[in-house]
């Protein structure tokens, strides 16, 4: 169980993740909560921390990653059913469902990796269905999932590194701010932050080395919305 102001820290992190993808600032969490010090900012993350609902990212300074939310809420908002097109992932992704194949030891849930994505310079995704891993549900909810290796390091300020694995819900629309999986001109597979500005598609680096890259809506085809991350130490 969590108190008021425990509740009250994870829900603004996890808005503020949702809207910018960067965590808010220490001075930003007192000031959202009404506490007089810091101090109480850092014995309400410990807390949270302990307790498994966030985990600070090492060697950087105001890193947070939301693990999971109370009462099994869906980290990343809530579930939208959208296509997906083959050209990025191994082709038989759409055979592939998430809930198929449970762990019966924790409920985890069965996902496909299918390939590697650009966080970075464009690449293609590796289409070798390698392996899977085991998600815990209420990282993904409900709907189709699938999982990609990340190569690059444009998305590293929303907290995704080279080596990371992140979850995928299939998707074919998204809202501007969404992360995404996005092919361009059917050939080159990026995760980026999805902007909208006219008519026009944004697909904006979370690193400052790399230019925001914008397209006519008819170059960009919107392949998944990002659900959840993993990474191993």
């Amino acid at each position: 169980m969590l108190t008021r102001k425990q509740h009250e820290l994870l829900m603004f992190i996890h808005e503020r993740l949702k809207e910018s993808g960067i965590p808010p600032s220490f001075d930003e969490m007192k000031d959202a909560l009404d506490l007089k010090s810091k101090s109480g900012i850092h014995r309400l993350i410990k807390a949270l921390e302990e307790r498994g609902f966030i985990r600070r990212l090492p060697n950087r300074a105001r890193a947070l990653e939301v693990i999971r939310m109370p009462e099994s809420t869906v980290v990343g908002g809530a579930p939208r059913g959208r296509g997906f097109s083959p050209a990025v992932i191994e082709g038989n992704l759409g055979r592939q469902r998430s809930t198929a194949a449970p762990a019966a030891a924790n409920d985890a849930i069965a996902v496909p990796v299918m390939g590697r994505i650009a966080a970075g310079t464009p690449i293609e995704a590796i289409q070798t269905h390698s392996h899977t891993i085991a998600v815990p549900p209420e990282m993904i909810g409900s709907g189709e999932h699938f999982a990609l290796e990340i190569r690059g390091d444009s998305m590293i300020e929303a907290g995704i590194f080279d080596g990371d694995t992140v979850v995928i819900r299939k998707s074919d629309t998204a809202d501007t701010g969404d992360i995404v999986v996005a092919l361009v001109d059917r050939e080159e597979a990026t995760l980026k932050r999805l902007r909208r500005k006219g008519a026009s598609i944004a697909l904006e680096a979370a690193n400052p080395a790399y230019e925001t890259r914008i397209f006519g809506p008819d170059r960009v085809q919107i392949q998944g919305r990002l659900v959840g991350l993993i990474r191993r130490y």
